[in-house]
């Protein structure tokens, strides 16, 4: 009897759900339009000028902040209910027995659906190796999660444009692509650490096919709103307070020689420089949106964007629980040349 009050409950949830989404989205629209009025108006409020560094610097912090936590708390409330399609176990699933080309192609792009940091995309890794999917195509994975992930495209779609977006989405996947592929052709799965050889060696795991309404999913959004939303704010704000500093106290002519298209060390440099910081993608553009309106080369600010996000320190520090130092130092040389190809593709093309 208790059955029917439940599943009327659901469904005033459930419509609740629609109604208060429709609203937000409304809502969402409306303010993300009045992002730049609403910049001016309170820095006159606060009685300053954009003609100072420290006005203009302020005009971008104001302007860049709801900016970027409106296009974050939409993209991933959306790839929230998305991954409710993805669960780590069906992803696991589509990976398991793929052939290496055809596998490392799918795992790239399963990595733009699956929104995980570089560190958090390490326990799936593992996992994957567990289930039996062949290292190269699970490096494919671990490179194309943190990188080429719906955050990073849809910010740059909104700062620099569909062209940058796209060329940044094609050259990303080739690296993943390309980089899994010549980790798996190098066949090094003996320097995996012992522990994960012995699982390699015994059991898979089981795919658990997982059943979600609509109203769960809509939670899952919101969920992953609070996890994701509330774990990296406090990098959104430190980025964009220092792509406000870069904004308006920098001066221009100090980054076009030093990030510029003609300094041929600026690429590699660049990708030296990212490797010991850590962020995501919504902490990182605000900085290159900073650093390329300093006159910084789009190619050479976009290779330490991607070493940051996809060769952090710490994303190492938590590989080397599963991999030898040999494999970590190879996917990290890899990527890094990838990286680097894609700074001089981009300074060439645009």
């Amino acid at each position: 009897m208790s059955a029917v009050p439940i599943e009327m409950a659901d469904r005033r949830k459930l419509i609740q759900w629609l109604i208060g989404i429709s609203v937000a989205t409304v809502a969402w629209f409306i303010a993300y339009s009045q992002l730049s009025d609403f910049a001016e108006w309170l820095v006159g409020l606060f009685g300053l000028s954009r003609q100072t560094h420290f006005g203009e610097a302020m005009h971008f912090f104001l302007y860049d902040t709801p900016k970027v936590l409106l296009l974050l708390t939409g993209i991933v409330f959306v790839m929230g209910i998305i991954q409710t399609f993805f669960a780590p176990e069906r992803t696991r699933a589509l990976l398991s027995g793929k052939r290496e080309g055809v596998g490392n192609v799918l795992a790239a792009s399963l990595g733009i659906v699956t929104p995980f940091c570089s560190c958090s995309a390490v326990p799936l890794f593992i996992g994957f190796l567990s289930a039996g999917v062949p290292l190269g195509v699970t490096f494919s994975f671990l490179i194309s999660a943190p990188m080429v992930n719906e955050v990073a495209l849809v910010l740059l779609f909104g700062m620099f444009g569909w062209q940058v977006a796209a060329l940044y989405l094609g050259m990303g996947l080739l690296i993943a692509i390309v980089a899994g592929l010549v980790i798996g052709k190098l066949k090094m799965e003996r320097f995996l650490e012992d522990w994960v050889q012995k699982i390699l060696a015994g059991q898979t795991a089981h795919p658990v096919d997982e059943k979600f309404s609509w109203l769960q999913r809509f939670q899952a959004g919101r969920n992953h709103v609070r996890e994701i939303v509330g774990k990296v704010w406090p990098y959104i704000l430190l980025g964009i307070a220092l792509g406000a500093g870069i904004h308006g106290f920098v001066p221009e002519d100090f980054m076009a020689s030093f990030m510029g298209r003609d300094v041929w060390w600026a690429v590699p440099a660049a990708v030296v420089l990212g490797v010991p910081m850590y962020t995501n993608a919504a902490g990182i553009i605000p900085i290159v949106e900073a650093l390329i309106g300093k006159g910084a080369a789009l190619g050479t600010v976009l290779a330490f964007m991607m070493a940051v996000i996809a060769l952090s320190a710490p994303e190492m520090i938590i590989l080397r629980k599963a991999l030898k130092p040999t494999l970590i130092a190879t996917f990290a040389g890899v990527v890094a040349a990838g990286i680097m190809l894609v700074g001089y593709v981009f300074n060439w093309l645009l």
